[in-house]
């Protein structure tokens, strides 16, 4: 290729990229709008539609395709979905399947723009730090478990989607306060041209929110991957312990890691 084309291409490519860049700003600002204007006066169905359908632009304009997994196998009634986590873009690549609330760390709520939505998505936040606010949380928790269903990152932190940490178990008691049956959910990002995984979405270390969203920006091919897995079946008439909730979730979604 002479210098001329590689010049022509690389002012495509900014040009691609500043494209892209101006969408995202302006989806964000049409969910504010949507959030501040609109949201106070409709009911939770009309919401829902609302989260779902922006979520599912925002994988659109990233380019990033969505493939799901097990899907029949959510019941209509509340339950908690118990993922790994990898990225930011977890919660929007689980809204474009299934609108939920979310249980996240508190510095969510700090960030710009996207804490202040979270916020208003009704976020369950969590200071990690503090056991007597974590069993709050799991009292609030099991209270909105009766009525709807939540998703929770019980490893607490994001990693490159390579392996899964130990769980959290002090979440999983909601559930079985309040009754609800307990779905583990793997999440996986990975090349749509050569199949494996990739870590553009990757959140991990001293990386920031807009550092994050250019690598996703500059991967054209992504695919998130969903898999609905079983939930933990128990002997009848006998509650399943957190622990044992935890250690079967954790076990499932690395398992079916490994196996792809």
């Amino acid at each position: 290729m002479t210098p001329h084309h590689l010049q022509i291409e690389t002012k495509t490519r900014f040009f691609t990229r500043w494209v892209i860049w101006v969408c995202i700003v302006l989806h964000v600002l049409r969910g504010v709008a949507t959030l501040f204007c609109l949201f106070p006066w409709i009911g939770d169905q009309g919401k829902q539609e609302h989260i779902q359908r922006w979520s599912q632009r925002l994988l659109r304009i990233f380019g990033i395709e969505l493939l799901v997994t097990g899907a029949n196998r959510l019941p209509n009634s509340p339950y908690l979905l118990v993922s790994n986590h990898i990225s930011w873009l977890d919660i929007h690549v689980i809204n474009a399947f299934t609108p939920i609330r979310f249980v996240a760390k508190s510095e969510v709520s700090g960030w710009p723009v996207f804490g202040w939505m979270a916020k208003q998505l009704r976020t369950v936040f969590i200071r990690r730090d503090n056991a007597r606010h974590a069993r709050q949380v799991v009292a609030q928790v099991a209270e909105v478990l009766k009525t709807e269903s939540i998703c929770i990152f019980p490893e607490g932190t994001s990693t490159q989607g390579d392996q899964v940490l130990p769980f959290k178990s002090n979440l999983f008691e909601s559930a079985t306060v309040a009754g609800v049956p307990v779905f583990p959910l793997s999440i996986q990002y990975c090349s749509r041209i050569t199949g494996k995984r990739s870590l553009a979405p990757a959140f991990i270390g001293e990386m920031g929110l807009l550092e994050s969203m250019s690598n996703v920006v500059q991967s054209r091919s992504l695919r998130a991957q969903l898999t609905v897995l079983p939930p933990m079946t128990g002997t009848p008439g006998l509650t399943l312990d957190r622990k044992d909730l935890a250690l079967y979730c954790h076990g499932a979604i690395a398992g079916n890691l490994d196996g792809r």
